[in-house]
């Protein structure tokens, strides 16, 4: 089934190209992709198909139909997998920093599912298709730590459903930048596409949802702080959008902070998950222990 995308234009939008518009919007479509889109009548504005170069008024109602994915050949890679738990319905699985979740652009192999594929074989859900099988929730590449995968569709609709109803538990532990003031607070911000770098989200009324993330801190360092954080809602980078916004990036985020020397990416871990279990109905959690390069992080801030 293909996917439908509702948008609408604000009014400082007027005179900007759909085209434009869109590309800065969804994250996954160039501006070429978007034109062919539109020479297709994929992109209707207030329910009227418009030409590549047509300017928005303001106001708008933006829809965007997107092509069933094109089926890809994932290939199993018999790469190895920290596996924290697993049944006939669930896998548990720890992932180190620096692995990509899925396929996409640029990351064709050594990604999880390529893993998980040799590891499990077809027994993985389909309800996110063959780019996605098993993948319930995703973590950033730079991001470590626990995340679900599920085995059957059954499985994977009852997770999905807890993570909606925001009963699925889901803490982090972060370096965050800064003195905090309080020990802990909740940021409670939506979370949209940037307006002009489509690869960004940001604080935003516009175009965005909920998001609501709770943080305390567990040490400050001076200028730095240990935290930890759980979500209530689970947007894209959305820990990392809050703690920008409140002015405690997280540290070495490239993307909304600054890089850290010696230290690849944030330092961001998935540090517990909990969950009913689709089949038996008990909760169960699991907890990872902080990795070697969160660990040597706090170690040089001990010494400052």
């Amino acid at each position: 089934m293909s996917d439908i995308i509702e948008l609408t234009a604000p009014a400082e939008t007027a005179g900007t190209r759909i085209d434009k518009y869109i590309s800065e919007n969804i994250p996954e479509l160039t501006r070429s992709a978007v034109q062919n889109l539109i020479a297709d009548s994929a992109v209707l504005v207030s329910g009227k198909a418009v030409s590549k170069n047509y300017k928005l008024k303001g106001g708008e109602a933006v829809t965007v139909t997107l092509p069933e994915p094109q089926p890809m050949d994932a290939v199993p890679e018999d790469i190895p997998l920290d596996i924290v738990y697993e049944d006939s319905d669930l896998l548990v699985v720890n992932k180190p920093k620096g692995m990509v979740v899925h396929p996409a652009h640029g990351n064709y192999s050594g990604t999880l599912v390529n893993a998980l594929l040799f590891h499990c074989g077809d027994s993985l859900s389909g309800i996110n298709g063959v780019i996605r099988p098993g993948i319930v929730h995703r973590i950033d590449k730079y991001t470590s730590g626990l995340l679900i995968v599920a085995k059957n569709d059954r499985a994977h609709l009852h997770l999905a459903e807890q993570i909606k109803e925001h009963s699925f538990t889901r803490e982090y532990e972060a370096v965050a930048v800064g003195y905090f003031k309080e020990p802990e607070g909740t940021v409670d911000a939506p979370i949209g596409r940037h307006k002009t770098d489509r690869k960004k989200m940001c604080v935003t009324t516009e175009n965005s949802r909920n998001a609501v993330t709770h943080y305390s801190v567990i040490k400050q360092y001076g200028g730095y702080a240990h935290v930890k954080l759980r979500l209530e809602t689970g947007r894209t980078h959305q820990i990392r959008v809050h703690l920008s916004y409140i002015g405690h990036p997280v540290l070495g985020d490239d993307v909304y902070g600054k890089p850290y020397k010696g230290l690849e990416g944030q330092c961001l871990h998935a540090r517990k998950i909990g969950f009913i279990h689709p089949t038996t109905e008990e909760y169960m959690e699991f907890v990872s222990d902080l990795p070697d390069y969160f660990v040597s992080v706090l170690n040089k801030l001990e010494k400052m």
